[in-house]
């Protein structure tokens, strides 16, 4: 390992370092690449539901942006240090530069950053709800519920089989597993939506909580909410900072005091309460302002 992996900057009072982190594994999981890094004071500060923000392209890069990923695990110690795991999918520039990564090579990294999700303070039955690889972040989140005397079941969907993430992972961090697919190549063919119900049902959960696509999160909200139960929801807003400084990621979020305000989804959140998102701004990808939220456009301008 190299002496530079070792090196990191505390943001003081914040919670968040900047680690140069080395690359000590690299694997295909399915569609995806799973990696491992050694950052040293960056494990030891997670939670589930927080994410890194990985600067991508190397030192001459024309990538000025990071590239944000949940934190799938982490390990506070090991032989090399503490480590942190991220899941990413291929499809761009950036991604597609960290899955051509080898053992040794390093990454400068930021985290953990935004806000975890929030644990139960008594032991209560929990849905954990994750589309694609936002499953990544479920699994740490299990082992934490299921320490607390929490019985957990996991719902995994995806468009088909090899897009699915976790399914023997999940089997042994929960105490129920159900699959859904899109095409039906594997478990229920349909939607987590079709069967988030039923199991809600069955086991009595209060809380449900949700990683993936925001449509997906959506009728998770809805389900829970016609179920009565909490959802807790870790959106996929696009993030290009990272740090709350682009304000690239803002969102419509209802507040206690029922104002909607727009907030940055990487300070604010990525957590947030399902039924306090305002998925009614949300359409084809795109977030408009609502009309009654703090600081929207009035007709004739200023």
């Amino acid at each position: 390992m190299s002496e530079a992996s070792t090196r990191h900057t505390e943001v003081k009072g914040s919670g968040v370092v900047q680690v140069t982190g080395e690359l000590i594994a690299t694997r295909r999981a399915g569609a995806y690449h799973h990696l491992t890094f050694v950052a040293p004071g960056l494990a030891e500060l997670a939670r589930p539901g927080q994410f890194v923000a990985l600067a991508v392209g190397g030192d001459t890069s024309a990538n000025l942006l990071r590239r944000c990923f949940s934190i799938h695990k982490v390990s506070p110690s090991g032989t090399y240090g503490g480590t942190v795991d991220v899941v990413i999918s291929a499809v761009g520039a950036g991604t597609r530069w960290l899955s051509t990564l080898r053992a040794h090579d390093e990454v400068d990294i930021i985290g953990p950053l935004g806000r975890p999700f929030p644990l139960p303070k008594e032991p209560v039955p929990c849905v954990l709800v994750g589309g694609g690889y936002g499953t990544a972040p479920l699994f740490w989140l299990a082992e934490l519920l299921r320490e607390r005397g929490c019985h957990v079941e996991m719902v995994l969907g995806a468009a088909t089989e090899s897009k699915l993430f976790g399914v023997v992972e999940a089997r042994r961090h929960a105490d129920g597993v159900s699959v859904t697919t899109d095409d039906g190549s594997s478990g229920t063919k349909g939607w987590v939506s079709d069967v988030l119900p039923a199991v809600i049902r069955r086991t009595g959960a209060a809380v449900v909580y949700g990683c993936g696509p925001m449509g997906m999160l959506k009728s998770v909200t809805d389900v829970a909410a016609a179920e009565g139960a909490v959802a807790q929801v870790a959106v996929e807003e696009s993030m290009a900072c990272g740090v709350g400084v682009c304000m690239t990621c803002v969102m419509p979020v209802t507040g206690k005091d029922g104002t909607t305000r727009m907030v940055r989804s990487c300070v604010e959140g990525p957590v947030f309460r399902g039924d306090r998102v305002r998925w009614d701004a949300f359409s084809d990808g795109l977030c408009t302002v609502p009309a009654d939220a703090v600081g929207a456009p009035r007709v004739g301008g200023h």
